[in-house]
C-alpha cells in the first residue's frame, strides 16, 4: 500500500476538580502540558484549508476557522513526529502524521495515547488538585458523540457518486470487526442493552458535509491538502475509535484496499441496502451476527455476507495483480475474523474491542 492515510482522534475529558468544569479550557490546558512540544511559537497554517467545500460541487455557508496568533498557538501543537496535537471544539485531539499503511496508523495511534497520557499526568502535577482523565471513546452516554475520523488520499478521477455507491454497504457492515462496543443507546434510537458500535446511533443521513449534526454515513468534505486537480481526501467519520490494535488495523486496511480497487476499476458486488441509515443501527445491535438486512428488489443479506462479498472481490482482484505483504496480511486477517464471527464472536475476545468488552461485562 502506498496511499496517504491518517486518523484524527478526539478524546473525551473529565476532571474531579470543581474549577475545571469548562471542557474547552480543560482541553487547552491539557495539550499545553505535553512535555515535548518542539516549537511552542509555531503557528498552524489555516490559509489553504476550507472545510466548507462539498465534493458534490458546491460550497456551503459558514465561517472558516482563522484564529488569531495567540489563540492559534494555544489550540495547536505541531509535534516532532509529524503529528498534530490540538483542540477541536471541546476536546483534545491527536492527528497522526501522514502514513502509507495501516500498520503505521496503529503505531502512531499508540503514540497518541502515550502523548495524551503525558498531558494528563503533567496537568495533574501542575494543578496539584483533582484528577484528570482522557477517554479514547466516541460517546459520553448522555447524548453527546465526538469523532474519530479517517482520511484517505484518493484520485480525483474516481467519481464521488461511485465512491458513495461502493462504500455505503461496506461502511454500514464494517463495524462487526471495527466497533468499539457500547452499553445502552442514545440519540432517540431503539433501545439496546449493548451494541457493537459507539457511533452507529448518531448517523442520520447518507451523504452530507456535516460532522456534528445530521451526521452522514459518507462525508462529502472536499479538502484534500494536496493538489486538488489530482486528489480528493476521503474524510470518513462513520468509524469508532479503537483500543484493540487488530480493529484499527482492519478498519483502515480494508478500506484502503477498497479504494485501491476503486481507483483501478475493479469489479464490486452489487449490493444496495434498502435503508442504510436504519441498517447501520441494526447491525450495531446484532451481537449474534444473524440479523437480516433488506436489499432493494426484496432480497435480504447479513452483515457478514456483505463483508464476505467485498472480501471475495478483493481476493479476485489481487489474484491478478501484484500484492504487498501488508495487503496480503490484511486480506488473511479479514478472512479469519469473518470466519470466527460467523461461528462464535466470543472467539475474538482478545482481538476485537466490542467482543472484549461484552465478555468482560458477562464475566461479572
Amino acid at each position: 500500500m502506498q496511499r496517504v492515510l491518517g486518523t484524527e482522534t478526539e478524546f473525551g475529558v473529565a476532571s474531579s476538580d470543581a474549577d475545571a468544569i469548562d471542557p474547552v479550557s480543560l482541553s487547552i490546558q491539557m495539550i499545553g502540558h505535553y512535555s515535548k512540544i518542539p516549537a511552542p511559537q509555531a503557528l498552524w497554517d489555516y490559509e489553504n484549508e476550507n472545510p466548507l467545500v462539498d465534493a458534490r460541487g458546491f460550497e456551503v455557508d459558514g465561517e472558516r476557522e482563522r484564529p488569531g496568533p495567540d489563540y492559534n498557538r494555544s489550540l495547536n501543537k505541531p509535534l516532532q513526529n509529524g503529528a498534530r496535537l490540538y483542540v477541536d471544539g471541546a476536546h483534545p485531539e491527536f492527528s497522526t502524521p501522514e502514513c502509507t499503511n495501516p500498520r503505521d496508523i496503529v503505531a502512531y495511534e499508540r503514540a497518541g495515547e502515550r502523548i495524551l497520557a503525558d498531558c494528563v499526568k503533567n496537568l495533574g502535577l501542575a494543578r496539584g488538585r483533582g484528577s484528570f482523565v482522557a477517554y479514547k471513546n466516541n460517546s459520553d452516554g448522555k447524548g453527546n458523540s465526538y469523532g474519530y475520523h479517517e482520511n484517505y488520499l484518493v484520485s480525483r478521477k474516481v467519481p464521488f457518486d461511485w465512491i458513495v455507491q461502493v462504500l455505503i454497504p461496506f461502511l454500514v457492515t464494517r463495524q462487526i470487526y471495527a466497533g468499539a462496543g457500547k452499553v445502552g443507546f442514545e440519540n432517540q434510537t431503539d433501545s439496546a442493552t449493548y451494541q457493537i458500535s459507539q457511533r452507529a446511533d448518531f448517523f442520520e443521513c447518507l451523504v452530507d458535509l456535516n460532522t456534528m449534526i445530521r451526521r452522514p454515513i459518507v462525508n462529502s468534505r472536499d479538502e484534500p491538502h494536496a493538489d486538488p486537480a489530482k486528489y480528493r481526501r476521503l474524510h470518513v467519520i462513520v468509524g469508532d475509535v479503537n483500543m484493540a490494535e487488530l480493529s484499527t488495523y482492519l478498519k483502515v486496511g480494508t478500506l484502503a484496499i477498497i479504494l485501491d480497487m476503486l481507483e483501478n476499476g475493479a469489479e464490486f458486488p452489487k449490493i444496495e441496502l434498502q435503508d442504510p441509515v436504519r441498517a447501520i443501527k441494526q447491525v450495531s445491535r446484532d451481537l449474534q451476527m444473524n440479523s437480516t438486512l433488506r436489499l432493494f428488489g426484496g432480497q435480504a443479506t447479513s452483515a457478514i455476507e456483505v463483508q464476505r462479498r467485498y472480501l471475495k472481490a478483493a481476493m479476485d482482484y489481487y489474484a491478478c495483480h501484484d500484492i504487498s505483504q501488508i495487503t496480503k496480511d490484511v486480506l488473511v486477517r479479514w478472512e479469519e475474523v469473518l470466519e470466527k464471527l460467523e461461528v462464535d464472536p466470543l472467539q475474538l475476545e482478545r482481538e476485537l474491542d466490542w467482543v472484549a468488552k461484552l465478555q468482560l461485562i458477562r464475566s461479572y
